[in-house]
């Protein structure tokens, strides 16, 4: 299942959500139907050959300053 953004016409309320073929999604503010789909960052192709470096922090996943057990993923 893709996650797929979209910005509501009706209230113009921007949200992602996980979407199936057969499922037609509504906004979660005003239930509308009437969504714009958004292009993904995920989706952009970068015009350098260099890729940008993954900035690693001591505990090798969030990057948190803090170390091991500062983050959310400990």
């Amino acid at each position: 299942m893709p996650i797929f953004e979209y910005t509501c016409k009706a209230c113009e309320h921007e949200f992602e959500t996980l979407v199936r073929s057969s499922t037609l999604p509504d906004c979660p503010s005003c239930h509308s139907t009437e969504l714009e789909k958004k292009l993904s960052v995920f989706a952009t192709a970068g015009s350098s050959a260099e890729a940008a470096p993954i900035a690693a922090g001591p505990c090798g996943s969030c990057g948190h300053p803090g170390g091991p057990g500062a983050c959310a993923f400990n």
